[in-house]
């Protein structure tokens, strides 16, 4: 889940919702795997120059020190994610979302055939920034891939290169179908958004629609009344059944959370050149 918007407490956005993240870690409706209880982790903006995170390998429904948390945190931009493991080790340094510097990255799905992969994949991560993974999973090594392929400057072209780097690596691999993306990456004052799979069945995807117009549509719910304009929520399910609240991000697709106007386009890899 991400939310982008006036400060709000954490447990409004991970407790309190009818169909909240808290109750997606045990009762999804439209994930891969009805229980996420691999452990969790958010990431937010607040008082310090970079994001904080909390990771814990609990169940998220199960830790009293995550609720207690919540309470008290205030935040404008928040990252939150619940795991259910792909192979990988229940460990807190594989646990969503990642960091680095002023970014946090979080991805949903999985890299098939990553096991086959990995040494390939690790080499082609920059040196200098090599030392920073800490985990061992392959949604930590696409966000070190994009960082290579310049997330900083221009996101949506790196995660394009990261993307197609593993697509085609997989093709020279023999690995059909390789990746399957929900991805979001922000640096704090924009987020980004992916919709892609290699068989274009991706995994859900949902951004909120216009605060102002559902305050009109729902005048009974009080939350609406309590968010500014500029709220915005991307989540791989809807938090609550509004009617209007939610639409889906389509197939193929990027979105971006800015200043001014948001943005929704297609998304495709691009295949790194080689040379004959």
């Amino acid at each position: 889940m991400v939310y982008s918007g006036d400060p709000v407490l954490a447990e409004d956005l991970l407790f309190k919702p009818e169909h909240s993240l808290i109750e997606q870690s045990l009762h999804s409706r439209m994930g891969a795997t009805t229980t996420n209880g691999d452990g969790f982790g958010i990431g937010w903006y607040g008082e310090g120059a970079t994001p904080a995170l909390f990771k814990s390998v609990d169940p998220a429904w199960n830790d009293e020190n995550l609720r207690e948390l919540t309470t008290q945190v205030r935040t404008r931009l928040l990252f939150a994610h619940v795991r259910a493991s792909t192979g990988t080790p229940v460990q807190r340094s594989n646990c969503h979302p990642f960091r680095h510097g002023d970014w946090l990255w979080m991805h949903n799905g999985a890299v098939f055939g990553f096991h086959e992969m990995k040494r390939d994949l690790m080499f082609a991560v920059d040196p200098s920034l090599y030392p920073d993974i800490t985990g061992s999973t392959d949604s930590e090594a696409l966000f070190f891939l994009a960082l290579t392929f310049g997330l900083e400057d221009d996101p949506v072209t790196a995660v394009a290169r990261a993307v197609g780097f593993v697509e085609d690596l997989a093709e020279r691999s023999g690995v059909a179908n390789p990746v399957q993306a929900t991805m979001a990456a922000t640096n704090g004052e924009s987020v980004w958004a992916f919709r892609y799979s290699s068989q274009h069945q991706s995994r859900t995807l949902f951004h909120s629609t216009n605060v102002a117009q559902l305050r009109d549509l729902h005048p009974e719910v009080e939350m609406l009344r309590t968010l500014s304009d500029e709220t915005r929520f991307v989540v791989s399910e809807p938090l609550r059944d509004l009617p209007g609240a939610w639409r889906e991000v389509p197939e193929s697709s990027y979105g971006v959370i800015q200043p001014g106007e948001d943005e929704l386009r297609p998304f495709a890899p691009i295949r790194p050149a080689h040379v004959l």
